[in-house]
């Protein structure tokens, strides 16, 4: 469909990012792309929800109708809340990682999270070498906007081979310039008195990465051959920088232009021009310079604004310029070479034709980068995101598996788990909903508490210091620094029952440490963590347990998130996921595509860390494997009206034998829900969501029984489903299964259901599939 400059279907656009009078290259772009927005399609009401990096925010044009503080969570929610009411067809975002708060700018996930309406998000930095919070940061980003907008192949590039984004979901379109005629120089030279003069420019923010000081050093050199150039730098200083430095770079730059000799050749502008301006300097140009340091950057506005007002240009060879001025459209230089720049300055002032024909291959193709048409490319990404978003909306209308149960989720009620604890720890049975004292304690439930407590913590602010303090310090105890393992089981009058316990309690044990690692902020709840976790790490490498190996990468991945790469940690992670992945491997069979030869207990954990460490490895095979044996365990655990119906405990499923009906354990439904969730977080395919929503049916209700075993009124749960009834007895594990499958819904009910993929693995069929 070709747009309508006249009648368009999208009657309301809103966009976020800086605005002017902001002063940044994101401001005066987010400016300009509405403007010619407006312009182009007049019946279209567009506004701007713009980034404040200071409190008092700025003085902005009526088109800015909401304004963030860049570092207030509250902000981000409120703005959520305005966009959902603002009655808006497609959101618009300009991102770049600094200008939002949050580590790599990830509070803006927060924003987009509650987000109900179609997104086109602009990416102004793509980078070839992410770190791990940048790399997640824009893996989640990507995956909850419709469309992305990238500025050139390059960024098309990176995005597909570094972040994994299906080519199908970018668009391409030039960073826009004004629309600047093609005219002779000397006719605006005498406004700047700059009449006769050979005038070199380069404008935008001022900042140690532009090397100026390299054209500066060339100027001698020049002006041996041309005594009458002029070398204007057009631009203030960025604010970082002059925040943090002050104006340590432009005073080194004059500095450097006196001690050379040619400081009356270059002509300081120390401020923030506006377009209008910008437009008279670069027709008063004859050769555009971008010196850049850096060859990451993946877009410059300044150098589209150059080679589309059709000026000569020189330039370092960054990502962006060797695309831009490919196909004789600009001459490229080596970085910090300033003999380089000399060079190829004399010799297209030495030849006034090369010049012309340079200026004229750049002003053809500027025609493809004026505003109006960029607006036009934009207006067509905004109408595919909306009617991809509809079709998504109404696949989910659709769906047989009906969402309307889960709408209204139970609250979240700790007065059992609080009952259940007292001074030690966490009692581990119950009598009914009564603490059973003479069973005692298991490390087992009090990690399982742990890992809870700080999901609460860094999701929903809970503030549960004691709890949690209290979970730690039972890990802490149970921990033998003599053999480097974890007792279990400690008797109502605190004398340990065993001098070590399981593998597979040592597995969770890592798995809660990690996670406070990764998700809490305390300083003495992360210090002794990690001084357990790296004590208890040694002894797994020598572990059989499938499921310790599971439970372990579960805390690996969780303690990844928190903390920088370790080679000890990495190394341990890769030989545990490819054991596991060896286990499927020597299990599998075209109707058996699982890691063992039996369906046990806590089953959903074993595709689950494959999945978290194909994820973090990008090992596409362990990514694989993962999924499709959590789509089998989803099918075989389906009873035949639909509901989740987890493998009984009471036999088990040995492959070639008959699946146990009963007892069904509320571990194995929590199990399901978070290793669905993950799934959901890869792959960005709605049928996770509806997994999890099946698993957590279960716990109230939709299950072979129909009996409900979440209890609201004590907020705890009920042991299992018999074959006549359910368990009666509310103790810890199961109280916790449903707790935190509880906090996995309301986390999962607020993400968006898109299908997006950075590693987008379909189709699949279980049981066609060869292995």
């Amino acid at each position: 469909m070709k747009p309508n400059s006249d009648i368009s279907s999208l009657h309301r656009v809103a966009m976020i990012g800086n605005h002017t009078p902001r002063q940044c290259g994101i401001g005066t772009f987010t400016a300009d792309l509405m403007e010619a927005v407006s312009q182009r399609f007049p019946a279209t009401d567009c506004f701007t929800i713009a980034m404040n990096d200071r409190e008092e925010g700025y003085d902005y044009p009526p088109s800015v109708r909401y304004e963030i503080q860049a570092d207030e969570l509250l902000s981000y929610q409120r703005a959520a809340d305005f966009l959902n009411a603002s009655n808006v067809d497609v959101v618009c975002l300009q991102h770049e990682y600094g200008i939002f708060g949050g580590s790599a700018g990830s509070l803006i996930l927060t924003l987009l999270r509650k987000l109900q309406l179609p997104l086109v998000t602009t990416l102004h930095t793509i980078l070839l070498n992410p770190n791990a919070e940048q790399c997640e940061v824009m893996a989640k980003l990507t995956r909850l906007s419709d469309r992305l907008v990238v500025m050139s192949q390059r960024g098309a590039q990176f995005l597909q081979d570094v972040h994994g984004v299906d080519a199908a979901k970018i668009d391409i379109i030039h960073h826009g310039i004004p629309q600047v005629p093609t005219v002779d120089a000397e006719h605006y030279k005498e406004q700047f008195q700059l009449t006769g003069k050979f005038v070199l420019l380069t404008f935008g923010l001022l900042s140690p990465d532009k090397g100026i000081e390299n054209v500066i050093e060339a100027l001698p050199a020049i002006l041996e051959q041309f005594p009458e150039v002029v070398y204007v730098v057009l631009g203030a200083t960025h604010p970082h920088i002059l925040k943090q430095h002050g104006e340590a770079y432009r005073q080194s730059l004059e500095v450097l232009a006196d001690r050379l000799g040619v400081r009356q050749n270059v002509h300081f502008h120390n401020r923030f021009v506006p377009i209008e301006e910008l437009t008279q300097y670069l027709r008063a140009a004859d050769i555009y310079i971008t010196p850049y340091l850096k060859p990451e950057q993946i877009t410059s506005g300044t150098l589209a604004y150059a080679v589309g007002s059709g000026k000569a240009v020189i330039s370092t060879p960054y990502y962006y310029a060797e695309e831009l001025l490919a196909q004789d459209r600009g001459i490229l230089v080596p970085w910090r070479d300033p003999q380089a720049i000399a060079r190829e300055v004399i010799a297209l002032l030495a030849e006034p034709k090369k010049r012309a024909a340079l200026q004229q291959r750049a002003a053809g193709y500027g025609q493809e980068m004026a505003w109006p048409a960029v607006a036009t490319r934009y207006w067509e990404s905004f109408e595919r995101a909306r009617t991809e978003k509809q079709i998504l909306t109404q696949k989910r209308a659709d769906t047989k598996v009906s969402a309307a149960l889960y709408a209204n989720l139970p609250v979240l009620n700790l007065d059992h788990l609080r009952l259940m604890t007292d001074d030690t720890g966490l009692i581990q049975h119950a009598t009914y909903n009564v603490p059973n004292a003479d069973e005692g304690y298991c490390l087992d439930d009090n990690v399982r508490a742990l890992i809870l407590m700080a999901h609460l913590e860094a999701r929903e602010k809970t503030c549960e210091v004691v709890l949690i303090t209290r979970y730690l310090a039972f890990v802490n105890h149970a921990f033998n620094a003599q053999t480097g393992r974890f007792r279990n089981f400690l008797a109502y009058n605190r004398h340990w029952l065993e001098e070590q316990g399981s593998e597979d309690s040592h597995g969770r044990a890592l798995w809660s440490l990690g996670t406070v690692l990764g998700r809490l902020g305390n300083p003495g709840w992360r210090g002794l963590a990690g001084k357990l976790f790296h004590a208890a790490l040694p002894v797994v490498a020598d572990f059989t347990s499938p499921r310790a190996w599971a439970y372990t990468l579960l805390g690996l991945d969780e303690a990844l998130q928190g903390s920088r790469c370790c080679d000890s940690i990495t190394a341990l992670r890769d030989l545990l996921a490819h054991r596991l992945l060896r286990q499927f491997k020597g299990n599998t069979s075209p109707d058996w595509p699982w890691l063992e030869e039996s369906l046990t207990y806590a089953n959903a954990r074993l595709p689950q860390a494959l999945l978290v460490s194909g994820r973090r490895m990008k090992c596409e095979e362990m990514l694989q494997v993962g999924l499709t044996s959590l789509e089998w365990l989803s099918w075989i655990q389906q009873s035949n009206d639909g509901c989740f119906s987890p493998i009984g405990s009471d036999g088990f499923y040995p492959h070639g034998g008959i699946p146990a009906l009963f007892d069904q354990q509320p571990i194995e439904a929590c199990g399901m829900i978070s290793a669905c969730r993950t799934a959901f977080e890869i792959t960005g395919e709605a049928q996770w969501i509806q997994e999890a929503r099946k698993a957590f049916g279960w716990f109230i209700g939709v299950n072979v029984l129909q009996h409900p075993l979440y209890d609201p009124h004590t907020g705890g749960c009920a042991d299992g489903l018999h074959p006549d009834r359910h368990n009666e007895n509310q103790g810890a594990e199961s109280t916790l299964s449903f707790l935190q499958s509880l906090v996995e819904m309301r986390f999962t009910e607020r993400v968006p259901e898109t299908v997006l993929s950075p590693w987008h693995l379909m189709p699949r069929n279980f049981v066609a599939q060869k292995f």
